[in-house]
């Protein structure tokens, strides 16, 4: 079966190519990026005026499958991303029963495969159960294709046993994910500590309950050698720890979701449990300097902290509602229209932080690319259309979102997995 992409813009980070171009696909692979490909195609589709990117890559999805279903599975996740143009999901490993074992990485890898329309890499998790006392079958779990770890949803609060597990990650050739909080200092905080918590009388979470870990951790990765990725990074000093640690040369990576480059506690107008998150939305100024640090380079990846909620647990207060909002569905057109449009990134920049780093970051080196010979997973991207998100279009089950009505540019046109076509629209 082929496929041909006719005059798309094609954005491809890995070569600098940015230019019109013609993209040929045979089963599952990019045979031919030319000017004008003739060649016969089964389907022809006209990308005139739209971008042709390397599918996104989100290194941080919650799939809730198995064991919380009634929130997300990986059949209602996956239709999401493929509606974002995520054609490959990390699905973090805090799931009922928590993910961590080499058997369950296994399944979850094999129910993926027919049940989801796009990739899914199910991460493991460090500790049994996430408890934080015993180490999880770390190695069976790299054997199995975790190609990652993550407590996510907390941190690993014993270091010596946190250490351990980087030492075996190293040996293994797999990265560590971070979610970065102390969670001796949350202290029942639901949102930023700061002038808003007060006026909505909203016990509030500082700054220093990520920036004490992010410290840690980044030190212990200096100690052990692994390749640390940090989560959902929102705060000014977060960014500025990452970038003393690349300029050491340490194997450092940092990620940003939407959400925190988009808003900020000025944008938290009542007490909706739909602005919950964790962490949670911070000042003005940490938006700005996650801003800073996406286009400088610091910042290398875009996810989305997917964290899909029933309505009964997100509206209520922020004081009793779940963290977590949805963005498998938002990510592309936030990206575009708060950094693209204004300038802060380019659209090469935007396909770099959105699919080649995270590629990159897995060890995928045949995805995350427009090039021949590369798995075609592909998304394209319609730069010009302008409209308001709507919760009710959501393919996922989780409508938990504070962008609900929020007006963006920029809509998924197509989403290409394995050279097949998953979502059109």
């Amino acid at each position: 079966m082929k496929l041909l992409i006719k005059n798309g813009h094609v954005v491809n980070p890995e070569n600098d190519l940015n230019a019109v171009q013609d993209v040929l696909i045979e089963n599952d692979r990019i045979i031919k990026v030319a000017d004008s490909v003739r060649d016969d195609a089964d389907t022809v589709l006209d990308a005139k005026g739209m971008y042709v990117m390397p599918g996104f890559i989100d290194l941080h999805v919650h799939l809730r499958d198995p064991g919380l279903t009634y929130k997300e599975t990986l059949e209602t996740g996956g239709m999401a991303a493929a509606r974002g143009g995520v054609t490959t999901i990390c699905a973090m490993p805090n799931t009922r029963p928590v993910t961590d074992t080499s058997q369950m990485i296994e399944e979850l890898h094999e129910r993926a495969a027919h049940e989801s329309p796009v990739h899914v890499i199910q991460l493991g998790a460090i500790t049994k159960g996430q408890l934080g006392e015993e180490l999880a079958d770390i190695r069976g779990m790299a054997e199995a294709g975790c190609h990652a770890i993550s407590e996510d949803g907390k941190s690993v609060m014993n270091a010596s046993l946190y250490r351990k597990a980087m030492k075996i990650a190293k040996e293994e050739g797999i990265s560590i994910f971070a979610h970065c909080e102390d969670i001796t200092m949350v202290e029942g905080g639901v949102m930023n500590a700061d002038a808003k918590a007060k006026e909505l009388g909203l016990p509030g979470i500082t700054n220093s309950v990520e920036d004490v870990i992010v410290a840690r951790d980044i030190l212990l990765a200096k100690e052990t050698g692994v390749r640390l990725h940090l989560c959902h990074c929102s705060t000014q000093d977060s960014v500025e720890m990452i970038r003393l640690a690349k300029a050491e040369g340490l194997p450092v990576t940092g990620e940003v979701c939407p959400h925190h480059f988009t808003l900020c506690t000025d944008d938290i107008r009542e007490d909706d449990g739909n602005y919950k998150m964790n962490p949670p939305l911070r000042a003005r100024e940490d938006v700005e300097a996650l801003k800073r640090g996406l286009a400088d380079g610091t910042m290398d990846v875009i996810a989305t902290g997917h964290a899909p909620h029933s309505a009964e647990e997100k509206n209520r207060s922020m004081a009793k509602a779940a963290f977590g909002i949805v963005g498998l569905e938002t990510s592309a057109a936030l990206t575009y229209t708060e950094l693209v449009e204004p300038g802060i990134l380019t659209v090469m920049q935007m396909a770099e932080k959105m699919s080649y780093n995270p590629a990159k970051i897995l060890g995928l080196n045949d995805k995350g690319s427009v090039s021949e010979g590369k798995i075609a997973d592909l998304v394209i991207f319609d730069p010009e259309k302008e409209y308001r998100i709507d919760v009710e279009k959501f393919a996922s089950k989780g409508k938990n979102t504070p962008f609900n009505g929020y007006p963006v540019k920029g809509e998924v046109a197509c989403t290409i997995v394995d050279g097949k076509i998953v979502y059109q629209r």
